[in-house]
């Protein structure tokens, strides 16, 4: 079949749904991709490069159309691009539905078979094909880059010649995977960087990437994010209320505020007031992704970057992915190739609309004259949750001491079990063992010991952790091999010798190979 990738209309849009690499692999599925011309040129994707590809380049939209039997886009059809497709077509873009009714109609009276990007379920299979998740990744990144743009200083801190500057406090308001993807930038920044989400099970995954999460102390509990597709369920007013005196609280000490808050298909819940921001310092930067359905903050203009009267720079953009067009498109046309993937199980260029199929069902919106959304819930539960970590229980003075003293006295018998067990032990090998071995026993142990403490003396930074455990065990052969050459035996004096050769070699072997891998990170 022949895939159609549409020019976007939408004002500032730079992304496209397919490029040169993903039109290889729909060519390898058996299809054949034709383009609008230009329809890549403001992701830096000019039509030689998709002819360069062997994807074929029509000259305008009413052509393309005519000539696909499937379409692919980003951005939701316009009435026009609707309007133009026949009955039996296949349209793949975002749709929104909940959001677009009329567009909705629309496609069912054309009988278009409308799958919505924005519909793919959250289940582990359908990840690879999970546009939201992909292009709020950009968005989150993108944020954080908007906002150094915006701040008046370093991320990170720094102690220099001319004076002391501390690291920017940065807020990430949602722990979603533009929240996560802000923190990661954040914190590679060398920002100080906290985090907050209704869902406490998230707190492991901030503080891996070195953030620290603000703990509500509430006692209700989120729901799971599988009865709202994987997103954060709505809270209630007493935990909303807890919030804001939480972020209240946090106002004046942060730098920047990024806020991703956002369910699709509702709108933005209000979660950064008009005090907040009027109690943050001056040259403050507030970043809300959640300004297409309203925003977060309660200043946020869409698409509009303001100042307020005390300073603080609210950015309301709502094309943070469509800012890095090269890049998201790379990640949204492999969005769609494993849609068509999926759909051409055969990968014979035929279309499977599989409707028992728990991705293609979610995503399908229209199909053969219904209207299918919304979907039944998937056969496959959305990710699961992890379990909320339990905050840990406040000890009192004396209940930490009795702790300690317990955890002491433990150890401590420990302990004297080895030393008893190992006492034993070697009182049985003197009773037993003949005085030839107890002789070479001790050697050993000489060894192992000496060999031990000078290996363990060099400084960490001149040996990886393997090299100094193979450092060690050479050091004893050399201790032991030392010990020996002194032996009256021939053969025990060169077996000593060779001991000795081959151990040091190893050591100094090690050493030098450890220094130039050093000298790789020094500056010349």
């Amino acid at each position: 079949m022949k895939i159609g990738a549409l020019k976007e209309t939408y004002e500032g849009e730079s992304r496209v749904a397919v490029t040169p690499s993903s039109a290889a692999h729909l060519r390898k599925l058996g299809h054949e991709v034709i383009i609008e011309s230009g329809a890549g040129a403001r992701a830096h994707f000019s039509d030689a490069d998709y002819e360069a590809a062997g994807v074929s380049v029509v000259p305008n939209a009413a052509a393309l159309i005519a000539a696909a039997d499937v379409v692919v886009k980003v951005r939701p059809p316009s009435e026009d691009e609707l309007g133009r497709m026949r009955e039996g077509q296949t349209l793949i873009s975002h749709f929104y539905p909940a959001q677009n009714a009329e567009l909705l109609e629309k496609a069912r009276v054309q009988g278009v078979t409308a799958i919505a990007m924005d519909m793919v379920p959250r289940i582990s299979r359908a990840q690879k094909m999970d546009a939201l998740s992909s292009m709020a990744n950009i968005a989150g990144y993108r944020a954080v880059i908007e906002a150094a743009n915006n701040f008046g200083r370093f991320f990170t801190g720094q102690v220099t010649a001319a004076g002391k500057v501390p690291p920017a406090k940065v807020l990430v308001v949602g722990a979603g995977v533009a929240g996560l993807a802000a923190i990661g930038a954040a914190t590679s920044l060398g920002a100080q960087v906290y985090a907050f989400d209704v869902r406490p099970e998230v707190a492991e995954q901030i503080e891996s990437m070195g953030a620290e999460f603000v703990f509500l102390d509430f006692e209700e509990q989120a729901q799971d994010g599988a009865a709202t597709g994987g997103y954060a369920a709505p809270s209630s007013p007493e935990f909303r209320e807890k919030q804001l005196a939480k972020f209240r609280e946090l106002a004046p000490e942060m730098d920047i505020v990024i806020t991703t808050a956002l369910i699709p298909g509702r709108d933005a819940p209000k979660l950064w007031t008009r005090d907040m921001v009027e109690a943050m310092k001056t040259g403050s930067v507030i970043v809300d992704l959640a300004a297409e359905r309203g925003g977060n903050c309660e200043l946020t203009i869409p698409d509009e970057r303001v100042t307020t009267e005390n300073g603080v720079v609210v950015i309301g953009y709502t094309d943070f992915p469509s800012r890095m067009g090269a890049q998201a498109s790379e990640l949204y046309g492999n969005n769609i190739r494993h849609m068509l993937s999926d759909l051409t199980p055969g990968k014979d260029g035929v279309i499977n609309q599989n409707m028992e199929d728990d991705v293609i069902r979610g995503a399908t919106v229209t199909h053969d004259g219904d209207i299918t959304w919304p979907p039944p819930p998937p056969k496959v539960a959305a990710i699961a949750a992890q379990k909320p970590r339990e905050k840990p229980k406040e000890l009192t003075l004396e209940e930490r001491r009795a702790k300690e003293l317990a955890e002491f006295r433990a150890q401590t018998r420990f302990q004297v079990t080895l030393l008893t067990v190992g006492a034993l032990l070697m009182l049985l090998v003197g009773v037993l063992a003949p005085a030839s071995f107890m002789a070479h026993f001790v050697v050993f142990v000489l060894a192992v010991f000496v060999g031990f403490q000078v290996i363990w003396n060099v400084s960490h930074s001149l040996h990886t952790p393997l090299m100094a455990i193979t450092n060690a065990i050479s050091s004893i052969i050399i201790v032991g091999a030392l010990l020996q050459i002194g032996s009256g035996s021939a053969l025990v004096m060169i077996l000593a010798a060779l001991s000795v050769l081959m151990a040091g070699v190893n050591i100094f072997g090690g050493f030098l190979v450890t220094r130039r891998m050093l000298a790789m990170f020094q500056k010349s």
